[in-house]
């Protein structure tokens, strides 16, 4: 254990377990050392009370808890004598034995318990009331656990702390030292995996160095995987070549016979696009690949009987008093008679009246409507629009969390949706992988109408779905572009608009809704920042500081970034006072009556309501900080009515939320927003962040910063581009 030559050891008896997380073994927990009772945190294998343990860390202070010992390795050593077995099985931790049960085992076979344990559990069977289907399964625990302890021991002097003991475990079994030895580069790959650059260092201390040709394969798929998590679902295969071999300090000639391996091995995958190879992971290969494969399977087999329309568009304008415009009208028209449709169209461009006209058609027809959005607030918008209940994405496929954080969908091929007609809202935020897992849930002839701004951030995770499906030019489309003209009186509108056609916008006006405040220094800005949502615009428009205003910024780093903002409007908005319980969790404070947002999306976390209960908070939801109690080491959070319990550990997927980042809006709206536009990172200066920012805005847009900053988002129109191949399978042959 070289790398923890340095840190303090220590072993001692379990006396209590606080907490456990069984998705990734974070424990707290309490040891009795001999000369003091200790709490110590960190991830550990599968503990119980009175197991004895040997830990390597550092003692450190905890501002609430005080003094704490944080373990960097951690392992349950074996029972080493029959006083040990008895209180090692009978505390539970092998399913199937409780105290009576173990001191039977040990009455029976004394010393050679163990033995027994390992090599003939069968024998097991010789007691009474243990049958012989249950005293091999006794026994495969016991290796089991015995293997998972033995490892530890014997992987952790290659420098893998518990956490990624256990990763090595579960992915390669009693044999992941032998396996480790050969190919530490395995370890990047699946669902759990530990990073390419840990697993250099763990390479180093290995007593043989690998075959470079494990390395030099690692390291191509990293830099596959790295540009997948950017949101690009294919590479050009040229663009692989350069960052692989500066990573690796390879020729590239060797790089490209590390290809043609990991080809030849099905680990990725090559497709040429307009005469040029671009290269995939499988997964999003074949997400893509199914995609256009059931579309084009819709298209084929539109609704049976086209109806006349015209005639019932009428009544509903009588019965609503509207008149819709050619455009709407024919969105309404496609989507009864085609059955699939893409509607977009910028804000004030009636895209919500035309989606209530053609609910209105499916629901005169009594077919039986779903709508769904990605995140919970854009489902919570679609409802108050529609006036219908929506719901998630996920919720709707019923989702199951599975290993590895996989969501498992309930919805799919086999068991297909209860719906007659599908509306999808914000379609700009629907990645590859979910939108392929909806369309597998959609049942044969149910009609799909699909909703969106393509001018919009596409989405988080990788793929470009709806400006691809549009420029396939497979589907019908329907944009939208005529601005309705009690829209023209919102110069919201006008400028998001102008933006998304690159146009420089109006910031000298004294009135209306969009102001440009010129501040030449990023101290200025903020300053100006704290002083609107504090005071100035709760004075001038009566909006309540943490429910209506949001503060949205390009990037999280910086003076103008949400860490600094944040810190800064907490203490303005919700400082501290005695009436006010804080936790410290060592990197952020958080306050009763903070305005905070879950940061991922968990469909575990159970939350309670006035007339209801149900588990999921997901990746945006805003909430507020309603109780600390720091007796239970709880924090209670309500996100709209809805009442979540979080423990200290799970305190890591919540952020402070005064202000947030454009990516993190998506799917909200707020009725005043504030956003800085100075001193932006060339990497997010462009023009469709810029526009999302606006266009989530309901009834005041502020800009804080210079003109020049403003007008380079607007002119960039670049960064927005993304690799991607649904296009190109959409008009695949």
């Amino acid at each position: 254990m070289e790398e923890f030559e340095s840190k303090i050891k220590l072993k001692g008896t379990v006396t209590d377990i606080t907490y456990r997380n069984d998705v990734n073994g974070y424990t707290v927990f309490v040891i009795d050392t001999g000369d003091e009772e200790l709490t110590v945190v960190g991830t550990t294998p599968d503990l119980k009370m009175g197991d004895k343990v040997e830990l390597v860390g550092d003692y450190v202070y905890h501002s609430v808890y005080g003094r704490q010992f944080k373990a960097d390795f951690c392992n349950a050593l074996l029972p080493e004598t029959i006083e040990d077995l008895y209180h090692y099985l009978a505390s539970g931790v092998i399913k199937g034995i409780r105290e009576s049960t173990a001191l039977k085992i040990i009455d029976k076979f004394g010393e050679m318990t163990f033995d027994i344990l390992e090599n003939e559990p069968e024998r097991l069977a010789e007691i009474k009331g243990i049958s012989l289907e249950k005293a091999k399964k006794i026994g495969k625990e016991y290796r089991r656990q015995s293997s998972t302890r033995t490892l530890i021991i014997n992987l952790s002097k290659y420098g893998l702390n518990t956490n990624e003991c256990l990763v090595a475990f579960d992915k390669l079994g009693a044999n992941a030292v032998e396996i480790i030895e050969n190919n530490p580069y395995i370890l990047c790959e699946g669902d759990k995996r530990i990073s390419f650059e840990r697993v250099e260092q763990i390479a180093d201390m290995l007593p043989k160095k690998p075959d470079s040709k494990h390395r030099i394969e690692a390291g191509v798929l990293y830099v596959v995987r790295h540009n997948y998590l950017n949101g690009h679902t294919c590479l050009p295969l040229e663009k692989i070549f350069t960052p692989s071999g500066e990573l690796l300090n390879e020729t590239r000639e060797n790089i490209e016979i590390a290809v043609d391996n990991l080809v030849s091995n099905k680990r990725i995958i090559i497709e040429k696009i307009s005469n040029k190879d671009f290269v995939f992971l499988p997964e999003s290969y074949i997400a893509e690949k199914s995609i256009a494969s059931r579309l084009k399977v819709l298209l084929k087999f539109p609704p049976e009987n086209p109806i006349d329309v015209a005639s019932h568009i009428s009544k509903i304008e009588k019965k609503h008093n509207i008149e819709y415009a050619q455009l709407q009208k024919e969105a309404i028209i496609t989507a009864v008679n085609k059955g699939i449709l893409i509607l977009t169209g910028g804000p004030g461009t009636g895209k919500t009246t035309t989606l209530n006209g053609i609910i209105s058609m499916f629901e005169k027809d009594f077919l039986d409507i779903a709508l769904c959005a990605p995140t919970g607030r854009a489902a919570q918008r679609m409802t108050e629009t529609t006036g219908r209940t929506a719901t998630t994405i996920h919720r709707l496929l019923e989702v199951e969390w599975g290993e590895g954080d996989k969501p498992v969908f309930k919805r799919n091929l086999r068991n297909p949706l209860d719906c007659q007609a599908l509306i999808v809202d914000e379609m700009s935020m629907v990645d590859i992988f979910l939108f392929s897992s909806l369309l597998d849930a959609l049942p044969f002839g149910c009609r799909l109408i699909m909703v969106g701004d393509s001018d919009q951030l596409p989405s988080v995770s990788p793929g470009n779905v709806l400006k691809d499906l549009i420029e396939s030019g497979l589907l019908p489309v329907v944009q939208l572009k005529e601005i309705f003209r009690q829209s023209m009186e919102s110069n919201i509108v006008k400028n998001a608009h102008a933006i998304v056609n690159g146009e420089h916008i109006e910031t000298d006006n004294k009135t209306g809704d969009f102001y440009m405040m010129q501040r030449s220094f990023s101290l200025d800005a903020v300053r100006t920042i704290k002083e609107l949502s504090t005071t100035r615009l709760s004075n001038a428009y009566g909006f309540d500081p943490t429910t209506q205003i949001q503060v949205l910024c390009p990037s999280k780093k910086g003076e103008t970034g949400t860490v600094n903002l944040n810190n800064v409007l907490q203490e303005a908005l919700n400082p501290s006072s005695p009436e006010k319980k804080e936790y410290n969790t060592g990197y952020r404070l958080f306050r009763e009556g903070d305005k905070v947002m879950q940061t991922r999306n968990n469909y575990n976390t159970h939350w309670e309501s006035d007339n209801d209960e149900g588990d999921g908070i997901f990746n945006g939801d805003i909430g507020f900080i309603e109780t600390i109690d720091m007796r239970h080491d709880a924090v209670i959070i309500d996100f709209s009515g809805k009442r979540a319990t979080y423990s200290k550990e799970q305190l890591q997927e919540i952020e402070l939320a005064y202000a947030i980042t454009v990516h993190k809006s998506q799917g909200s709206e707020f009725d005043a927003v504030i956003m800085p536009v100075i001193s932006v990172n060339n990497r997010l200066c462009y023009r469709n962040l810029l526009y999302t920012a606006v266009t989530r805005a309901k009834k005041l847009m502020i800009l804080v910063g210079t003109t020049g900053c403003l007008n380079s988002m607007i002119e960039n129109n670049k960064t927005q581009l993304r690799y991607s191949s649904l296009k190109h399978f959409m008009l695949d042959n």
